[in-house]
C-alpha cells in the first residue's frame, strides 16, 4: 500500500499551528505530512508554487495526495466583499 501524501500549508501563525498538530494526531502509519510553512519560504522550497498550483487563497490549508480537501477550499476575499462589507464607504 503506498503512503497517503499530506501537504499542511501554514503560516506558522499561533491559528496554523493547532491545525498542525490535529494533522499529526489524525494521521497513521500510511500517512506521509509535508509541512509547507509560508513565512519561512526560500530557494529550496516549492511550498509558494504548490499554493499557487492548488489554488489556495487561506491558511492553513490541507492537501491530500495532490488535492486540496474540501474544507479548504475557501473562495478569496475580493475587493467587492470589502465594499459590500461598508469598508470605503465614508
Amino acid at each position: 500500500m503506498s503512503k497517503r501524501q499530506i501537504e499542511i500549508f501554514t503560516a506558522g501563525c499561533p491559528v496554523c499551528e493547532p491545525v498542525v498538530a490535529l494533522v499529526k494526531e489524525t494521521a497513521c502509519e500510511n500517512c506521509e505530512i509535508t509541512i509547507h510553512n509560508l513565512s519561512e519560504q526560500n530557494e529550496n522550497t516549492n511550498g509558494i508554487t504548490k499554493m499557487i498550483e492548488y489554488t489556495i487563497k487561506r491558511l492553513p490549508a490541507i492537501a491530500v495526495n495532490g488535492k486540496l480537501i474540501d474544507c479548504c477550499k475557501n473562495v478569496e476575499i475580493t475587493k467587492d466583499d470589502l465594499v459590500n462589507a461598508g469598508i470605503g464607504s465614508c
